[in-house]
């Protein structure tokens, strides 16, 4: 058989093969492929005509293979069985999967939902390993294109339009300070005593002075003295233990510091919801929906 007539065969044709070798009957296998008679016929001469070879003879016992045909019967079903293989969805076994999984996080995102995931992975699926990369905003749709990310978890805000997402959490903004903190007998604050103090806050790219409480205040023409600009949560917090400045931060990562106090702000600032989000490259593969799942689950504990 050369090349044209490979370009001729489709696996329809290959599926009448297989079902005619095993019936060794028309009748037998129109009914197996779930065809008319006519139809199997008609598929039996296109295939004479691909292999250059009458393939079946028919006699009274129905139709007997030429030696061609013969020899065609198990390699034809090995084609078949890795055709199949090829459009089966595979099965995920999370006890003997072996795997890598990159996510893209913040400090914040790593404290909340990668800490409890990864311990939960830990547990159901020892054979995957993990690697966190650090939150870049303006690189997550490059990294999920590239294929250097399977996973981010980010603000609703920041995650790029194009790419599936599922809810993981929400959270809201605290005033927290040390325990200890001069002003920390003064509750509720008000909003004068608020603007009195010295402030820090988180800028993930560095440099920055003004954040949503900045925002909120200028919207009732007030301002606040922004004395430190740290790129990290967990570096925020740090510096709110060793000193007097007070901050602005997420009332789920003070819940899990229990050396802070948290207080509320004397000024309304819009909270904001966490989402785990994804490629189109894995949205139906099995074992990433699996991965999905745990990471949604141990979110919910957070």
């Amino acid at each position: 058989m050369d090349m044209a007539d490979i370009r001729n065969l489709d696996l329809n044709l290959l599926r009448a093969l297989d079902a005619l070798l095993d019936e060794r009957s028309v009748t037998r296998a129109a009914l197996r492929l779930r065809l008319t008679q006519p139809a199997v016929s008609g598929t039996l001469a296109r295939l004479r005509a691909a292999f250059d070879d009458p393939l079946f003879v028919r006699t009274q016992r129905g139709l007997l293979p030429t030696p061609r045909a013969a020899d065609l019967a198990e390699p034809l079903k090995r084609v078949l069985a890795d055709a199949e293989a090829l459009v089966r969805q595979p099965v995920f076994d999370p006890k003997t999967a072996v795997g890598r999984l990159s996510i893209v996080a913040s400090d914040y995102a790593q404290r909340l939902t990668v800490t409890p995931f990864v311990a939960q992975l830990r547990r159901a699926a020892p054979g995957l390993s993990v690697a966190v990369r650090p939150l870049e905003p303006a690189r997550v749709a490059a990294l999920f294109e590239q294929g250097q990310a399977d996973l981010a978890i980010l603000p609703t805000t920041l995650a790029p339009p194009h790419l599936h997402a599922r809810r993981l959490l929400d959270d809201r903004y605290v005033l927290a300070m040390r325990a200890d903190h001069p002003s920390a007998s003064r509750k509720p604050l008000t909003i004068e005593a608020f603007l009195g103090l010295e402030h820090a806050l988180v800028s993930p790219d560095g440099g920055g002075y003004r954040g949503p409480v900045d925002e909120a205040l200028a919207a009732m023409g007030l301002s606040r003295r922004v004395a430190a600009s740290v790129p990290s949560f967990l570096g925020l917090m740090d510096l709110l233990r060793a000193s007097d400045l007070v901050a602005a931060v997420p009332e789920r990562l003070v819940h899990v510091a229990p050396d802070l106090l948290a207080c509320e702000l004397p000024v309304a600032t819009p909270g904001f919801t966490m989402v785990a989000a994804w490629h189109a490259r894995t949205h139906l593969d099995p074992g990433h929906r699996w991965m999905r799942e745990q990471l949604i689950s141990a979110a919910a504990g957070a």
